[in-house]
């Protein structure tokens, strides 16, 4: 048998971090999710806004890296979940329990600092994989082989000159 489920959207509010008795650390959040179909009576695209859970390492991770309104693909298990109310009812809850959280955009992106208007290089998929034990993030900036992005190009593309006398073949 197989449950195993992918997410993608934008965290609702701030990851809350707490301990249990033994001090393992777990997090909750919640992941605000858009319809790939159907649209609601104004035109605008339906929402489901997932509850999330993440334990130890990654609890750890997504509490110290994640905040409200960054791009997040969560993977892990479909938990649906009993407990009784303080009226005595009987409730049932679905949630997933994360065993991995990467971002889909990069911190600049969230701030909204990106000068290239979109995910940086794809965005990154640094995140709750924790090997070894650690987790790890993103770097600050890309870098490529000692190339650096410019600071803030005018658009999404840069001028070239026709001097075709400069190839090599």
């Amino acid at each position: 048998m197989l449950n195993h489920i992918t997410i993608m959207g934008r965290l609702t509010r701030d990851p809350e971090l707490r301990r249990t008795g033994s001090g393992i650390a777990v997090a909750s959040f919640s992941v605000a999710v858009d319809r790939d179909f159907g649209k609601n009576e104004n035109g605008e695209k339906e929402t489901d806004f997932i509850d999330c859970v993440a334990w130890r390492n990654t609890a750890e991770f997504v509490s110290k890296y994640a905040t409200k309104g960054r791009m997040v693909a969560v993977s892990g298990r479909l938990q649906i979940r009993s407990w009784t109310d303080k009226d005595g009812n009987k409730r049932r809850t679905a949630e997933v329990v994360a065993d991995n959280v990467y971002f889909g955009d990069s911190r600049r992106d969230s701030e909204g600092g990106n000068a290239y208007g979109g995910n940086t290089y794809g965005g990154n998929a640094y995140g709750g994989n924790n090997y070894g034990g650690s987790s790890y993030a993103a770097p600050a900036a890309p870098s490529y082989g000692g190339y650096s992005a410019p600071a803030a190009p005018a658009s999404d593309f840069a001028m070239l000159d026709d001097d075709d006398a400069q190839l090599p073949f």
